[in-house]
């Protein structure tokens, strides 16, 4: 495999309270700091209700991101197909590629929450039939050729072709996945990738292990490929210095975010409401069924590691952006995921490491250079003299033997004797 590709997703879930606008100003900065950093991906979503999922066009959200970064790869996380005409999204993700000059990536969901569908008159059993429907429409618009018609119980398209094609020759497709096998089907019927937002469950982390075959076999059905390079695990954490100054960051903000928004609001109820942010730590990031890592670098790489082994493989780990901790202590976690994390997972300290090891373990091959300088040394009698009267050792003629002490001395001393 190749090294992993780390970046992150926004939904938005941000507690309310805070000005509308400074939020949405403070969300653009913070993909500013993931490309500063080197991250390889931002995704952000589409959402119309619940107060706390703010950002309701993803597209016109990355268009203003483009014109702050230069090279982190921006993806809709996800356009919710159902609730657009399939020509309209084609045609705006088309704009967006030229925007962003070829950064885009087209991820498309069914609609995450069943307030929105509910509010624009859609049956959720139709909604991902109109996804997939939607994406081989888009597809098809992407690949130019001669114009088509197609007539469907939610849209028409009539002697129907883009104008202007992406910059991109092939735009990456990615799909939503939870727990069902339906996100992975679909990856694999159109050769998309996947954006598994499921694993941040203890369901969805049951599943992963069997997600990939389901994309494998649907792909295999349709005469198509999946790569797992292209797939992508999401994943909560918050990291410090240490697990129990991460702790007392994130703990308050954890509570609130479970009790109000994941179960409060999209579970209408049914789930766990802790009682004090010290149980709701406890049963997220420290317990055996942990689902999230509040701890130090180490730890995050350590979860990593076990989420390899789970899945088998996978091409890029996305982590869930959140309003845990406060934006100092968020900035500074990511900064430390993008410091340590990134480089220890995919092996760039390696070298350091051998090296430093190398000149520790062959030490007494130094021992000719220290006797070169020393040999320099005792040819100048004011130097020796010097050296000597340092050392608390009696003065020697420049031309003396010199004994093994000092010589290991200035072996020791290396070239800045010299």
């Amino acid at each position: 495999m190749p090294d992993l590709r780390f970046g992150a997703f926004l939904a938005p879930h941000h507690p309310i309270g805070e000005h509308p606008t400074l939020q949405l100003q403070n969300d653009l900065e913070f993909v500013a700091q993931l490309d500063r950093l080197g991250y390889d991906e931002f995704w952000c979503g589409e959402h119309h209700s619940t107060g706390w999922e703010v950002i309701a066009s993803p597209e016109l959200f990355l268009a203003a991101a483009a014109e702050r970064t230069h090279r982190i790869r921006l993806g809709t996380g996800v356009v919710s197909l159902p609730y657009h005409h399939p020509f309209m999204v084609a045609q705006r993700l088309v704009q967006l590629d030229h925007q962003t000059r070829g950064r885009l990536i087209f991820g498309s969901g069914p609609g995450a929450l069943p307030s929105d569908a509910h509010t624009l008159g859609v049956d959720p059993m139709v909604l991902r039939d109109r996804q997939d429907e939607a994406m081989g429409i888009i597809r098809r618009l992407f690949q130019g050729g001669e114009r088509f018609s197609a007539e469907s119980e939610w849209f028409t398209l009539k002697d129907a072709k883009l104008q202007l094609l992406p910059l991109q020759r092939d735009m990456e497709f990615a799909v939503a996945s939870m727990v069902s096998p339906s996100g992975m089907t679909l990856a694999g019927k159109h050769g998309a990738g996947v954006l598994s937002i499921g694993s941040m469950t203890n369901a969805g982390i049951q599943a992963l292990p069997l997600q990939w075959s389901f994309a494998e076999e649907s792909a295999a059905k349709h005469d198509r490929t999946v790569d797992r390079s292209m797939w992508r695990i999401v994943m909560s954490w918050h990291i410090a210095e240490t697990r129990d100054k991460a702790r007392a960051q994130a703990k308050e903000g954890l509570f609130a975010h479970n009790n109000l928004y994941t179960v409060g609001t999209l579970a209408a109820g049914v789930g766990t409401i802790y009682k004090t942010p010290d149980e709701a730590v406890d049963a997220t990031a420290f317990s055996e069924d942990s689902v999230a890592t509040i701890g130090t670098p180490r730890d995050l790489c350590d979860r990593i590691e076990k989420m390899m082994q789970l899945t088998g493989g996978f091409g890029c780990v996305i982590g869930f952006v959140h309003d845990w901790a406060n934006r100092a202590d968020m900035s500074e976690s990511w900064d430390l995921v993008a410091r340590y994390v990134i480089p220890e997972v995919n092996g760039m300290l390696d070298s350091y490491r051998e090296s430093n090891k190398w000149v520790i373990e062959a030490r007494d091959t130094w021992m000719r250079a220290g006797e070169a300088i020393m040999s320099k040394i005792q040819e100048n009698k004011r130097a020796a003299e010097a050296m000597q009267a340092a050392q608390g050792q009696p003065v020697r003629t420049a031309l003396g033997a010199h004994s093994a002490s000092a010589t290991k001395a200035a072996a020791e001393a290396g070239e800045g004797a010299d």
